[in-house]
């Protein structure tokens, strides 16, 4: 049986510490990883590890690392073909957790899972937590030459928000996609075309993730059971629409395309644009 994307908290706390690798993705969170965190995590870092930040209109604010980059990263981690990754976040997994989790799909490997209700959900079954760095058993880069999951690119988005052929889909919060406000980019507003499904509908009042059969029946009514080839998930740059992904994931649903430029990417190069009204 596949291995689910998301791991209960409880079940973290059955399997012993050589069964897995234990990842602290909270993105901007360095000092309080530094003060205390989950026993055994090592803390990988969204801006430098996970991206290759450079101009923000070229792949946006989190574009992602040359394939080279991100394998070296991974055996600087331990993490090799065999090894069980945990990643965890204090958003609920809805930030960097979600992100690396796609990008270690995104090269073939098998055992990677997102710890569900994040930080919070294991500190309330009682998984210990401290604020040891453990010593880390670097090992070969990741063997990998292509990311593996689909991907589209600004070329490919602007001419389907032009057309009726593929699905756009924003995950930013509705005032964000209406441009009612933007706090982070420098004009407010929404691909056209696109639909929002804020990643925030996948958890429910605990911010634990919704049942898979709810998220599965979730997305085949908004996508209207688009073929995952003409779907294209984004968000502000590429981080929190991976939520999506694991989301659909969960659900047993294929993986539609991550364009991870996103709102960062696009608002910043004179595409067309729905602004605030």
């Amino acid at each position: 049986m596949p291995l689910s994307p998301v791991i209960n908290a409880s079940e973290l706390l059955t399997l012993t510490t050589d069964e897995f690798v234990l990842i602290d993705a909270s993105a901007g969170s360095k000092a309080r990883y530094d003060e205390s965190h989950l026993s055994g995590a090592l803390y990988i870092d969204l801006n430098t590890d996970l991206a290759n930040i450079n101009d923000f209109a070229i792949g946006g604010r989190h574009p992602l690392p040359p394939i080279e980059q991100f394998a070296e990263t991974l055996g600087k981690f331990g993490i090799d073909e065999q090894s069980h990754v945990i990643i965890y976040d204090d958003k609920n997994g809805s930030n960097a957790a979600a992100r690396f989790w796609w990008m270690l799909k995104a090269v073939g490997h098998e055992k990677a899972q997102v710890l569900n209700g994040g930080f919070e959900a294991a500190i309330k079954v009682g998984f210990p937590i401290n604020s040891l760095k453990p010593e880390v058993a670097a090992k070969n880069p990741y063997p990998v030459i292509s990311w593996q999951l689909p991907l589209a690119y600004i070329d490919e988005v602007e001419l389907a928000s032009k057309t009726d052929n593929q699905t756009i889909v924003d995950v930013r919060d509705a005032d964000r996609f209406d441009g009612l406000t933007e706090p982070i980019d420098l004009i407010a507003g929404h691909i056209p075309g696109a639909i929002n499904i804020p990643f925030t509908g996948n958890l429910d009042e605990n911010g634990l993730f919704l049942s898979p059969s709810i998220l599965k029946e979730k997305y085949s009514k908004a996508l209207a059971d688009a073929k995952p080839e003409n779907v294209i998930v984004h968000c502000g740059s590429g981080v929190t629409a991976c939520h999506m992904l694991l989301a659909m994931a969960y659900a047993d649903l294929e993986i539609p395309k991550l364009y991870v430029g996103s709102w960062s990417e696009w608002s910043r190069n004179n595409k067309d644009m729905v602004l605030a009204k």
